[in-house]
Protein backbone atom coordinates (compact mmCIF):
# COMPACT_ATOMS: atom_id res chain seq x y z
CA UNK A 1 0.00 0.00 0.00
CA UNK A 2 1.19 3.51 -0.71
CA UNK A 3 -0.38 5.01 2.36
CA UNK A 4 -2.37 4.75 5.53
CA UNK A 5 -6.11 4.73 5.93
CA UNK A 6 -7.64 8.23 6.07
CA UNK A 7 -7.14 9.81 9.46
CA UNK A 8 -7.20 13.38 10.74
CA UNK A 9 -4.08 12.79 12.88
CA UNK A 10 -0.56 12.81 11.53
CA UNK A 11 0.49 9.31 12.55
CA UNK A 12 3.66 7.34 11.83
CA UNK A 13 1.91 5.66 8.90
CA UNK A 14 0.94 9.10 7.56
CA UNK A 15 4.59 10.13 7.76
CA UNK A 16 5.56 7.12 5.68
CA UNK A 17 2.80 8.01 3.21
CA UNK A 18 4.11 11.56 2.96
CA UNK A 19 7.48 10.16 1.92
CA UNK A 20 6.06 7.88 -0.75
CA UNK A 21 2.92 9.41 -2.25
CA UNK A 22 3.26 11.18 -5.61
CA UNK A 23 0.99 14.17 -6.21
CA UNK A 24 0.44 14.42 -9.97
CA UNK A 25 3.91 13.00 -10.49
CA UNK A 26 5.70 15.17 -7.93
CA UNK A 27 7.01 14.14 -4.51
CA UNK A 28 6.81 16.33 -1.41
CA UNK A 29 10.38 17.68 -1.77
CA UNK A 30 9.82 18.61 -5.41
CA UNK A 31 6.55 20.35 -4.54
CA UNK A 32 8.17 22.29 -1.69
CA UNK A 33 10.88 23.56 -4.05
CA UNK A 34 8.45 24.46 -6.84
CA UNK A 35 6.16 26.50 -4.58
CA UNK A 36 9.01 27.93 -2.49
CA UNK A 37 8.13 26.77 1.01
CA UNK A 38 10.39 25.28 3.70
CA UNK A 39 8.31 22.15 4.18
CA UNK A 40 5.44 20.45 2.38
CA UNK A 41 3.64 17.34 3.59
CA UNK A 42 1.62 15.54 0.92
CA UNK A 43 -0.92 12.88 1.85
CA UNK A 44 -2.97 10.53 -0.28
CA UNK A 45 -5.99 10.74 2.03
CA UNK A 46 -6.64 12.45 5.35
CA UNK A 47 -9.59 13.49 7.47
CA UNK A 48 -8.75 17.19 7.27
CA UNK A 49 -5.54 18.99 6.34
CA UNK A 50 -6.45 21.57 9.00
CA UNK A 51 -6.13 18.99 11.78
CA UNK A 52 -2.74 17.81 10.53
CA UNK A 53 -1.53 21.41 10.19
CA UNK A 54 -2.51 22.30 13.75
CA UNK A 55 -0.68 19.22 15.01
CA UNK A 56 2.47 20.09 13.06
CA UNK A 57 2.32 23.74 14.13
CA UNK A 58 2.10 22.62 17.76
CA UNK A 59 5.24 20.55 17.16
CA UNK A 60 7.07 23.63 15.91
CA UNK A 61 6.59 23.46 12.11
CA UNK A 62 8.04 26.61 10.52
CA UNK A 63 6.00 29.37 8.98
CA UNK A 64 5.23 28.46 5.38
CA UNK A 65 4.67 24.76 6.03
CA UNK A 66 1.95 23.29 3.80
CA UNK A 67 -0.18 20.19 4.31
CA UNK A 68 -1.56 19.00 0.97
CA UNK A 69 -3.92 16.06 0.42
CA UNK A 70 -5.22 14.34 -2.69
CA UNK A 71 -8.43 13.57 -0.77
CA UNK A 72 -10.09 14.72 2.45
CA UNK A 73 -12.70 12.50 4.03
CA UNK A 74 -13.96 15.15 6.46
CA UNK A 75 -12.75 18.48 5.13
CA UNK A 76 -14.47 21.36 6.85
CA UNK A 77 -15.63 24.85 6.13
CA UNK A 78 -16.96 27.61 8.34
CA UNK A 79 -19.71 26.76 10.81
CA UNK A 80 -18.96 23.05 10.72
CA UNK A 81 -19.94 22.68 7.06
CA UNK A 82 -18.39 19.83 5.08
CA UNK A 83 -16.25 20.64 2.04
CA UNK A 84 -16.38 18.12 -0.80
CA UNK A 85 -12.81 16.90 -1.30
CA UNK A 86 -12.68 13.97 -3.71
CA UNK A 87 -9.41 12.41 -4.91
CA UNK A 88 -7.77 14.03 -7.91
CA UNK A 89 -10.46 16.68 -8.33
CA UNK A 90 -9.07 19.69 -6.53
CA UNK A 91 -6.49 21.28 -4.27
CA UNK A 92 -7.07 20.61 -0.59
CA UNK A 93 -4.39 22.28 1.50
CA UNK A 94 -3.59 24.10 4.73
CA UNK A 95 -0.82 26.66 5.09
CA UNK A 96 0.78 27.36 8.48
CA UNK A 97 1.89 30.92 9.19
CA UNK A 98 3.00 32.65 12.39
CA UNK A 99 1.90 36.29 12.10
CA UNK A 100 2.22 38.62 15.08
CA UNK A 101 0.02 41.47 13.87
CA UNK A 102 -3.45 41.00 15.39
CA UNK A 103 -5.00 43.57 13.04
CA UNK A 104 -3.75 41.56 10.08
CA UNK A 105 -5.14 38.32 11.52
CA UNK A 106 -8.66 39.72 11.77
CA UNK A 107 -8.74 40.42 8.00
CA UNK A 108 -6.83 37.31 6.97
CA UNK A 109 -9.72 35.50 5.29
CA UNK A 110 -10.47 38.58 3.15
CA UNK A 111 -6.81 39.17 2.29
CA UNK A 112 -6.23 35.51 1.40
CA UNK A 113 -9.43 35.49 -0.65
CA UNK A 114 -8.26 38.48 -2.69
CA UNK A 115 -4.90 36.86 -3.34
CA UNK A 116 -6.45 33.52 -4.30
CA UNK A 117 -8.91 35.27 -6.62
CA UNK A 118 -6.07 36.99 -8.48
CA UNK A 119 -4.21 33.68 -8.76
CA UNK A 120 -7.26 31.80 -10.09
CA UNK A 121 -8.39 34.40 -12.63
CA UNK A 122 -6.11 32.97 -15.33
CA UNK A 123 -7.51 29.45 -14.88
CA UNK A 124 -11.23 30.35 -14.95
CA UNK A 125 -13.54 31.25 -17.82
CA UNK A 126 -14.92 34.28 -15.96
CA UNK A 127 -13.29 36.61 -13.36
CA UNK A 128 -13.38 35.32 -9.80
CA UNK A 129 -15.95 36.95 -7.53
CA UNK A 130 -15.85 37.03 -3.73
CA UNK A 131 -18.64 36.39 -1.24
CA UNK A 132 -17.97 37.63 2.28
CA UNK A 133 -16.22 36.37 4.25
CA UNK A 134 -14.44 33.46 2.57
CA UNK A 135 -16.00 32.06 -0.61
CA UNK A 136 -14.81 32.35 -4.22
CA UNK A 137 -17.26 32.10 -7.12
CA UNK A 138 -17.18 32.15 -10.89
CA UNK A 139 -20.11 31.98 -13.30
CA UNK A 140 -22.37 32.25 -10.25
CA UNK A 141 -21.12 28.97 -8.76
CA UNK A 142 -18.79 28.21 -5.88
CA UNK A 143 -15.21 27.48 -6.90
CA UNK A 144 -13.22 27.69 -3.69
CA UNK A 145 -13.45 28.27 0.03
CA UNK A 146 -11.10 29.55 2.71
CA UNK A 147 -11.03 28.77 6.41
CA UNK A 148 -8.69 30.54 8.85
CA UNK A 149 -8.17 29.19 12.36
CA UNK A 150 -5.83 30.96 14.80
CA UNK A 151 -4.26 29.51 17.93
CA UNK A 152 -3.35 31.85 20.76
CA UNK A 153 -1.06 31.58 23.78
CA UNK A 154 -1.22 34.04 26.67
CA UNK A 155 -3.26 36.46 24.59
CA UNK A 156 -0.83 36.44 21.65
CA UNK A 157 -1.23 34.68 18.30
CA UNK A 158 1.02 31.61 18.09
CA UNK A 159 0.06 30.41 14.60
CA UNK A 160 -2.72 30.46 12.04
CA UNK A 161 -3.82 27.57 9.85
CA UNK A 162 -5.17 28.76 6.51
CA UNK A 163 -7.25 26.10 4.80
CA UNK A 164 -7.86 26.49 1.07
CA UNK A 165 -10.08 24.22 -0.97
CA UNK A 166 -10.28 24.68 -4.75
CA UNK A 167 -12.35 22.69 -7.22
CA UNK A 168 -10.12 22.04 -10.21
CA UNK A 169 -12.84 19.73 -11.54
CA UNK A 170 -16.49 20.43 -10.73
CA UNK A 171 -17.74 17.87 -8.17
CA UNK A 172 -20.35 15.54 -9.60
CA UNK A 173 -23.87 15.95 -8.29
CA UNK A 174 -23.27 19.43 -6.84
CA UNK A 175 -25.07 21.86 -9.18
CA UNK A 176 -23.99 24.92 -7.15
CA UNK A 177 -20.27 24.14 -7.59
CA UNK A 178 -17.90 24.71 -10.50
CA UNK A 179 -14.35 23.83 -11.51
CA UNK A 180 -11.59 25.56 -13.45
CA UNK A 181 -11.08 25.43 -17.21
CA UNK A 182 -10.72 21.92 -18.68
CA UNK A 183 -7.12 20.71 -18.74
CA UNK A 184 -5.99 22.94 -15.87
CA UNK A 185 -2.94 21.55 -14.05
CA UNK A 186 -3.22 21.23 -10.28
CA UNK A 187 0.51 21.87 -9.96
CA UNK A 188 0.30 25.16 -11.88
CA UNK A 189 -2.66 26.30 -9.76
CA UNK A 190 -0.84 25.32 -6.57
CA UNK A 191 2.26 27.32 -7.51
CA UNK A 192 0.26 30.41 -8.45
CA UNK A 193 -2.00 30.36 -5.40
CA UNK A 194 0.76 29.75 -2.86
CA UNK A 195 2.95 32.50 -4.33
CA UNK A 196 0.23 35.17 -4.21
CA UNK A 197 -1.20 34.09 -0.86
CA UNK A 198 2.20 34.12 0.85
CA UNK A 199 2.93 37.53 -0.65
CA UNK A 200 -0.37 38.82 0.74
CA UNK A 201 0.45 37.41 4.16
CA UNK A 202 3.41 39.77 4.41
CA UNK A 203 0.95 42.67 4.59
CA UNK A 204 0.35 44.12 8.04
CA UNK A 205 -2.53 46.06 9.53
CA UNK A 206 -6.09 46.36 8.32
CA UNK A 207 -7.20 46.23 4.69
CA UNK A 208 -5.64 48.97 2.57
CA UNK A 209 -7.63 51.30 0.29
CA UNK A 210 -6.31 49.31 -2.67
CA UNK A 211 -7.52 46.03 -1.14
CA UNK A 212 -10.93 47.53 -0.39
CA UNK A 213 -11.18 48.77 -3.98
CA UNK A 214 -10.20 45.34 -5.30
CA UNK A 215 -12.78 43.66 -3.09
CA UNK A 216 -15.46 46.03 -4.34
CA UNK A 217 -14.80 45.05 -7.95
CA UNK A 218 -15.15 41.36 -7.02
CA UNK A 219 -17.95 41.66 -4.42
CA UNK A 220 -20.83 39.50 -5.69
CA UNK A 221 -23.16 40.64 -2.90
CA UNK A 222 -22.73 44.41 -3.23
CA UNK A 223 -26.11 46.09 -3.66
CA UNK A 224 -28.04 42.86 -3.13
CA UNK A 225 -30.50 42.09 -0.35
CA UNK A 226 -29.54 39.58 2.33
CA UNK A 227 -31.36 37.89 5.20
CA UNK A 228 -28.27 36.82 7.17
CA UNK A 229 -26.26 37.94 9.10
CA UNK A 230 -28.70 40.88 9.00
CA UNK A 231 -31.80 41.66 6.97
CA UNK A 232 -30.98 44.49 4.57
CA UNK A 233 -28.88 45.64 1.61
CA UNK A 234 -25.19 44.74 1.38
CA UNK A 235 -23.05 47.88 1.17
CA UNK A 236 -19.56 46.33 1.13
CA UNK A 237 -16.94 45.83 3.83
CA UNK A 238 -14.88 47.96 6.20
CA UNK A 239 -11.09 48.09 6.54
CA UNK A 240 -11.46 45.61 9.43
CA UNK A 241 -13.25 43.12 7.19
CA UNK A 242 -16.71 43.77 8.63
CA UNK A 243 -19.74 43.32 6.41
CA UNK A 244 -21.77 46.53 6.05
CA UNK A 245 -25.53 46.05 5.79
CA UNK A 246 -28.04 48.90 5.41
CA UNK A 247 -31.23 48.21 7.38
CA UNK A 248 -34.50 50.11 7.10
CA UNK A 249 -33.39 52.77 9.58
CA UNK A 250 -29.70 52.20 10.28
CA UNK A 251 -26.44 50.65 9.09
CA UNK A 252 -24.81 47.73 10.87
CA UNK A 253 -21.29 46.31 10.66
CA UNK A 254 -21.05 42.58 11.21
CA UNK A 255 -17.82 40.82 12.18
CA UNK A 256 -18.87 37.16 11.96
CA UNK A 257 -21.52 34.87 10.54
CA UNK A 258 -22.58 33.66 7.11
CA UNK A 259 -23.96 35.78 4.30
CA UNK A 260 -27.26 34.45 2.92
CA UNK A 261 -28.62 36.34 -0.04
CA UNK A 262 -32.35 36.96 -0.38
CA UNK A 263 -32.54 35.51 -3.90
CA UNK A 264 -30.75 32.32 -2.81
CA UNK A 265 -33.12 31.90 0.12
CA UNK A 266 -36.16 32.45 -2.10
CA UNK A 267 -34.85 29.94 -4.67
CA UNK A 268 -34.33 27.35 -1.92
CA UNK A 269 -37.81 27.98 -0.52
CA UNK A 270 -39.39 27.58 -3.98
CA UNK A 271 -37.69 24.20 -4.41
CA UNK A 272 -38.87 22.81 -1.09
Amino acid sequence: STGSSPDSSYSDSSRREADSFSYDGACAEELARSVGVPRLVVLEAVGSTMDVAHRLAGEGAPSGTIVLADQQTSGRGRGGKVWESRPGQGIWMTLIERPRDERAIEVLSIRVGLAAAKALDRFAEEPIRLKWPNDLFTNGKKLAGILVEARWREGKPEWVAIGIGINVLAPEGVPTAIGLEPGTSRLEVLEEVVALVRRALRETGSLTPAELAEFKTRDMALGHMCIEPANGEVRGITERGELVVALADSVVRVRSGSLIMMENWERTADNE
